[in-house]
């Protein structure tokens, strides 16, 4: 009889097959890495999604897709925010949210018509696990025109000014919740405050309306986040991170929420130390369950100079990291509860290492899957346990 803390006789043979299916992924990703890598960055990116579309149509795809990643990823469960995680990498928003629309009536005759509004909204959970859908803002937008995506191949780095663009929240929960059998058992939806929008009653009202959406529709996520840090667009990151506006709306959300879904908040890592300071302890005496550290770094647009355009990836990862770094420290010198989730450069096993050598049990990432592939979070999680 084995015993329950003895291996099972086939690990070898599973570990040899992982290894194997690894390995042979990431040949073939670097192939078409090659070939994606030939086109500029939006073109491959819109390319991508079009994949996702169609693979979203089908059940045999998601079917192999599940396999794989029950294959390829392993069984490290973790807590973070008040979540059950089955491993401590989430797919970050921004990737699966959909497409933009000028006006919430279109968006919602879209989801009427059958249309696909969220790319990967199916195929993304069935292939990596947790993922954070969205962010969704109240109302539908188109996102900023001309060349908004950028890539760094030299650096592993993006830039891109989307825009927020995005179908809109009612229109997210409308798609959603008629796909909601196909729904992933664990997930996050990231929640944007609206670029423009200056009163705070306002900016509050449509948060929760945003909020309300899904909640009242059935598609209740496991965490919620609340975007006040997006550089992505004209309106100022930094206006939506005082102290006085952050209470007030993350107290709104938490009250909504009535403790029956944990609120997650995102900020921008250029901030100055009092003012995460500030922030930390506002999140605490909110009710906030855990800060992502952080969102994209603000600098001039490649092709504009004179607007911002949020860096993501290599070379977001050393000002990530001394953000989180400072917050973790924060948090102990306090006593405070909540949890810090990394995000920023996570590439491979050392700069997952990294976060998890300040005491963080869960990180968010996005730009290795352009630089590492689809099963990104499966190399790293491996490389990083040495498994």
């Amino acid at each position: 009889m084995v015993s329950k803390s003895s291996p099972p006789k086939d690990l070898g043979k599973i570990c040899m097959m992982r290894d194997l299916l690894l390995g042979t992924s990431d040949q073939l990703y670097q192939a078409i890495r090659q070939l994606l890598f030939r086109l500029p960055a939006q073109e491959a990116h819109e390319r991508i999604l079009d994949t996702l579309t169609w693979l979203d149509a089908h059940d045999i795809p998601q079917h192999i897709l599940r396999l794989t990643r029950q294959q390829m990823f392993p069984h490290k469960p973790v807590s973070a925010g008040e979540a059950d995680l089955p491993f401590p990498m989430m797919l970050a928003a921004g990737f699966v949210k959909g497409t933009g629309f000028e006006t919430e009536a279109a968006a919602l005759q879209a989801v009427a018509n059958e249309e696909n509004i969220i790319p990967g909204w199916r195929t993304m959970p069935a292939l990596v696990g947790p993922i954070e859908y969205g962010s969704y803002t109240r109302w539908p937008r188109l996102g900023n025109p001309g060349t908004v995506i950028w890539r760094d191949a030299p650096n592993r780095s993006l830039q891109n000014r989307v825009g927020l663009k995005n179908p809109g929240a009612k229109a997210a929960a409308a798609f959603l919740t008629k796909n909601r059998i196909d729904l992933p058992p664990v997930f996050g939806i990231n929640i944007a405050v609206s670029p423009g929008v200056d009163d705070p009653q306002q900016t509050q009202q449509e948060v929760l309306e945003a909020i309300r959406f899904f909640v009242y529709q059935g598609v209740v996520p496991t965490w919620f986040t609340l975007n006040i840090s997006c550089p992505n667009t004209e309106d100022d990151p930094g206006s939506r991170q005082t102290e006085a506006h952050t209470r007030q709306l993350c107290r709104a959300v938490t009250d909504e929420l009535h403790d029956t879904v944990p609120l997650w908040v995102k900020i921008s890592p250029d901030l100055a130390p009092e003012q995460y300071q500030v922030l930390l302890r506002v999140f605490e005496e909110t009710g906030v369950k855990a800060v992502i550290a952080s969102n994209t770094l603000a600098q001039p647009a490649p092709n504009a100079p004179g607007v911002v355009a949020g860096v993501a990836g290599a070379r977001l990862h050393v000002p990530a990291l001394q953000l989180a770094r400072q917050l973790m420290c924060e948090k102990s010198k306090r006593g405070y509860t909540l949890d810090v989730v990394g995000c920023g450069g996570i590439q491979d096993g050392l700069t997952l290492q990294n976060y998890f050598a300040w005491g963080i049990r869960a990180v968010q990432y996005w730009s290795a899957l352009i630089f590492r592939g689809p099963l990104a979070a499966a190399y790293i999680l491996r490389e990083a346990y040495n498994d």
